[in-house]
């Protein structure tokens, strides 16, 4: 053991958690090493100081108490809000982001041209179709492009 030094069974664990054996170890080899020595002594000191200072009873001033529940008073009527406005607080930025959303969308649902208007913009969209059948009368009716679809190539037009 003296080629071994104790230091790092006493950086490991508390003194007062070691074995019997394990603290004959220590004694005999603190006596023969004077670097371990002073680690020993160190540890016995510190040992001593944990204890004491646990031992220790600190009683709080006299007034502590009373400062402390007027502490505690004065947190409880800053947290007597009412609900709405605390509710308001936490999600007042997204009710009014929709609000604005669903006032834009509003505005577009009203201002934006009508189905009507977009069939007469473009003739060959699906508006065009639904709303104006008779777009004119060159186009072929329904019985023309049926008889000119099925009709045989050998017979006459």
């Amino acid at each position: 053991m003296k080629e071994k030094h104790i230091i790092e069974i006493l950086e490991n664990s508390p003194l007062a958690s070691l074995t019997e054996s394990e603290l004959l170890t220590v004694r005999s080899h603190a006596e023969s090493c004077r670097a371990c020595g002073r680690a020993y002594e160190a540890a016995q000191l510190s040992t001593l100081l944990i204890k004491e200072r646990a031992a220790e009873t600190i009683e709080p001033s006299s007034f502590f108490q009373t400062r402390v529940l007027a502490a505690w008073r004065e947190q409880q009527a800053g947290n007597n809000v009412p609900v709405f406005s605390r509710l308001w607080k936490s999600a007042g930025a997204l009710v009014s982001t929709m609000a604005l959303t669903t006032a834009a969308l509003a505005a577009l649902s009203f201002l934006a041209p009508t189905s009507q208007e977009t069939a007469a913009l473009n003739p060959y969209s699906a508006e065009a179709v639904v709303f104006n059948p008779d777009q004119g009368d060159d186009q072929m009716t329904d019985e023309q492009v049926l008889s000119a679809l099925y009709t045989d190539e050998g017979e006459a037009r």
